[in-house]
């Protein structure tokens, strides 16, 4: 006999049992959490980096190497100028070569310093001499030299660098003397008052000692080689540099009391040497209350 088939179906709830059911209780509360979301957009790094630090220390060093470099060639072209490109017939130049080398000044900064001294570029073309005057900020003038084989490029790139700068070209010769200076090397227990007679003889307007002992005579422009031979010779000393300087008069003479625009000259002057065949920049400032270590930084920056 089968089992008859039984059909199970759940009682009903009754009423009480329904108002407790928990699909009928209040929702529960949900509670958020903060969670960290992602996004494209670059973190905001707290401005310590490695890569910054060694990359500023980087351009350090080549700013310094750019500068030794810039000396060292400047002192060959003045070698050359002074007593011939043969480093056979001249001594200093010969000297100018050796140190040039042994810093790794590359070959073609070399010749085309031994050509500048010449009054040519690498190339073999005629030197053209420019000369740019300037206002810049904090109402300091400028005058600019250059020796180019494309005037036009030359004359373009430092307008580009003065405006950059906020200044403006502008005749400012009228606040400088042109003289001629000659920069004689250190020699032992000779100082300016040693040299001060012998120069004066020679027709000398002044003579002035260096920090590192090198001696300055400052001439007239016309009798600066003359002047610079006769000195050298009498007083059994070596001539570093002779050549014309714009010097600024001492009543234009601006004084620097703002250490930021102070530091914004000395990247102007950084640009301007920059520039292909530059070879002095004059600028009519003095050190007012900067600190003594910035001013001593800007004015080894500079022709004077």
């Amino acid at each position: 006999m089968s089992t008859p088939f039984r059909r199970l179906v759940k009682p009903s709830l009754s009423l009480d049992a329904y108002a407790q059911c928990a699909c009928r209780r209040a929702p529960r509360a949900v509670r958020f959490e903060q969670a960290r979301c992602f996004s494209n957009s670059p973190a905001v790094l707290s401005g310590h980096s490695k890569w910054a630090t060694i990359k500023h220390d980087k351009a350090k060093a080549d700013a310094g190497r750019s500068k030794q470099r810039a000396l060292l060639t400047n002192d060959i072209t003045n070698a050359v100028k002074n007593n011939g490109p043969d480093p056979n017939l001249n001594p200093r130049l010969a000297l100018a070569l050796t140190t040039a080398k042994k810093s790794q000044v590359p070959k073609a900064s070399i010749e085309a310093a031994i050509a500048r001294g010449q009054g040519l570029s690498a190339t073999g073309a005629a030197l053209e001499s420019i000369v740019l005057e300037a206002m810049l900020p904090a109402s300091v003038a400028a005058v600019i030299e250059a020796q180019t084989d494309n005037k036009l490029r030359s004359l373009a790139d430092l307008r580009l660098i003065i405006k950059e700068a906020g200044g403006t070209v502008s005749t400012v010769s009228y606040m400088f003397e042109k003289k001629g200076r000659v920069i004689l090397h250190q020699k032992e227990g000779v100082g300016a008052d040693e040299v001060l007679e012998a120069a004066i003889e020679a027709g000398a307007e002044d003579v002035q000692e260096l920090d590192d002992g090198r001696v300055i005579v400052l001439t007239d422009p016309a009798t600066t080689k003359t002047i610079a031979q006769t000195v050298a010779k009498s007083m059994d000393m070596e001539v570093a540099e002779a050549e014309i300087i714009y010097d600024p008069n001492e009543d234009t003479l601006v004084p620097l009391d703002d250490a930021e625009s102070a530091e914004q000259l000395g990247k102007f002057v950084d640009k301007v040497q920059d520039v292909q065949g530059v070879q002095g920049v004059y600028l009519n400032w003095t050190k007012g209350s900067i600190d003594e270590g910035l001013w001593e930084e800007l004015a080894s920056k500079t022709a004077i």
